[in-house]
């Protein structure tokens, strides 16, 4: 006769928490969307007066933030009024580290009807969102869903900016008098990477919707204009640059064949011994994996995408004629992958 198992409480009790997630991330967001972190102040503030604030009934937002509190969002002082802790400042619009969009990007409305075809995308292989709203995630996004298209943009531009900071510190650029920043969005991190080498040259290369909106410092009368070019295009097709310097920084999240035709095209571009740094999240070897993992499966849901791991990223750098030198943290988000083109 064979024994079952014990379970133990705390293993059905986090199970029980895991599958209530839905509730958690639907609390950030409705936080996030009334303005919570913005109008709590520096000292406890009463549920009745913050309602007032914020136009809502007291007694469904004391649950709203009782239910924060448990995350460790927002903290409930002995008298029953509440304060800030160091996540919920975050969820303000004016933080200097905000993720306020970035959570409002990961609770989008599309998200809620996407999450539950998992298993049907595990299943085929395939992306669902074509299934569920008759068009691939970007023509969708930019056609049927403008609300969502700005927060994304707001919420990537957010992230940009932090990322390029901790990139442009991260990089050692002795020996290098020109880089080219393929698929950089508005030039977040070259813009950064400018600034800081004041004899340093740098080209932006993305979609031409994109390069029309680039950083202000970039562009004609820009801060960099005279150290900056402007190249729209698409690296899936052709880099037409030749640089010391080529940084592909959190774009290789499309299927392996269009991963392969960007580095391609990168080696196609570059001369012999030219510098390669790709930089990516990771799905191991890294302490925000549970961040990263959820991103790999949103990907796989939305575009078809995933994020790599280190021997995958190495392999598909290697197959197209990069020699893989080192895999450094750049943060605890991001790895920088250090490569030359082969001779």
């Amino acid at each position: 006769m064979t024994t079952a198992p014990t379970t133990s409480p705390q293993a059905a009790m986090r199970l029980r928490e895991l599958v209530f997630g839905a509730a958690c991330a639907a609390a950030v967001r409705a936080a996030a969307r009334l303005g919570v972190a913005d109008a709590l102040g520096d000292t406890p503030t009463g549920v009745t007066e913050l309602a007032a604030e914020l136009k809502t009934e007291p007694r469904p937002l004391r649950r709203l933030l009782r239910a924060l509190t448990c995350y460790g969002i927002f903290s409930e002082t002995a008298d029953g009024r509440f304060e800030h802790t160091e996540m919920s400042r975050l969820l303000r619009e004016d933080a200097p580290n905000s993720l306020r969009y970035i959570s409002l990007w990961c609770t989008e409305p599309w998200t809620w009807e996407a999450w539950p075809k998992l298993d049907e995308a595990v299943r085929s292989g395939r992306n669902v969102f074509p299934e569920l709203f008759g068009k691939e995630f970007f023509d969708y996004l930019h056609s049927d869903a403008g609300d969502s298209a700005r927060v994304f943009d707001k919420a990537m531009t957010t992230s940009s900016r932090q990322s390029a900071r901790d990139f442009a510190e991260y990089l050692d650029l002795t020996g290098v008098d020109s880089v080219v920043d393929i698929g950089g969005g508005q030039g977040h991190v070259l813009a950064s990477l400018l600034e800081k080498h004041p004899a340093l040259h740098g080209t932006l290369l993305d979609l031409p919707k994109v390069v029309a909106g680039a950083d202000p410092r970039l562009r004609d009368g820009g801060a960099f204009s005279a150290r900056a070019r402007l190249v729209p295009g698409d690296c899936r097709v052709d880099i037409p640059v030749r640089a010391d310097l080529y940084i592909i920084k959190n774009i290789l999240e499309w299927d392996d064949e269009s991963t392969r035709r960007t580095l391609a095209n990168v080696v196609a571009a570059a001369r012999p011994g030219a510098r390669v740094v790709v930089v990516e999240n990771l799905v191991d070897d890294s302490p925000s994996m549970r961040f990263t993992t959820a991103m790999d499966l949103m990907l796989m849901l939305n575009v078809g995408g995933a994020k790599h791991s280190e021997e995958s990223m190495v392999r598909l750098m290697e197959e197209a004629g990069l020699k893989v030198s080192e895999v450094r943290p750049v943060n605890p988000y991001l790895h920088a992958f250090e490569a030359v083109v082969l001779d």
